[in-house]
């Protein structure tokens, strides 16, 4: 299960509204339940149908939340003229073992991946 309190899965819908139609991406952490939204930017050549979150700001979001004491929860993107399960290309690409947590037109959905097993999404 993956917990979520109300206030940030609605500060996680705004980020990704802000960036539509682009698809947006970025990290849920915490300790046992999500603490903290942290917004990436998309850099992926074709950002309207795929993201790739930039890497150097992968690294020092990462590193930042390890010495703050979360861990990684989930990865969080969007599908902004799409449903909430996860792509070809979203299974292909799945390299970290937490849940993927994909907001689409029909609501938001978290999968573990590439195995594409569901994860109940607990809102707080």
């Amino acid at each position: 299960m993956l917990y979520v309190p109300r206030g940030l899965l609605e500060e996680t819908r705004a980020h990704l509204l802000r960036e539509a139609p682009k698809e947006g991406v970025g990290l849920w952490a915490g300790r046992r339940e999500v603490e903290r939204v942290v917004p990436l930017p998309n850099v992926h050549p074709s950002p309207l149908t795929a993201y790739l979150a930039d890497p150097l700001a992968l690294l020092k979001a990462l590193k930042a939340l390890e010495r703050e004491g979360l861990s990684l929860l989930a990865i969080y993107h969007s599908h902004p003229s799409g449903p909430a399960l996860p792509s070809p290309r979203d299974i292909k690409e799945a390299r970290w073992r937490v849940p993927y947590v994909i907001f689409g037109t029909d609501g938001v959905r978290a999968f573990l991946l590439p195995e594409g097993q569901e994860v109940a999404l607990v809102v707080l």
